[in-house]
């Protein structure tokens, strides 16, 4: 059973959750939990988790529902190409980038020196 206090439904205001199109809800949920720390609020179908102050969802793919229906959700067919993707802004890049290193994260890049933004780096997420 849900405890009400860790879903992220307001009783005022609003929540802004990302939702991930994923093709193995656990295989993403046991990568988002190891590499994040995220708290797991509902298992699957689909599956729901807290990661630091962001909501996360990780769900099937599928055909148009009542509240979508004119919407197919599924994941690239190009693992190279995307049209969505998460920033996590760290506070020490360098040891976030060790520490996520040995729990199995794989990175695209090193951390990047980008002035502004200070370091930055991409990990592909778990599909």
């Amino acid at each position: 059973m849900i405890n009400r206090d860790d879903f992220p439904a307001p009783t005022e205001g609003f929540v802004v959750t990302n939702f991930l199109v994923v093709s193995n809800q656990d295989r993403s949920r046991d990568f988002y939990q190891r590499i994040f720390g995220g708290k797991v609020v509902m298992q699957r179908d689909p599956v729901i988790m807290k990661i630091a102050n962001t909501w996360l969802i990780l769900n099937d793919g599928g055909g148009p529902t009542d509240d979508k229906p004119t919407v197919t959700l599924t994941t690239p067919s190009d693992p190279n190409q995307t049209s969505a993707f998460m920033n996590v802004r760290v506070a020490d890049i360098q040891k976030v980038y060790k520490d996520w290193s040995a729990r199995g994260a794989k990175f695209l890049t090193e951390p990047k020196d980008h002035g502004f933004d200070v370091l930055t780096f991409a990990i592909p997420t778990a599909t």
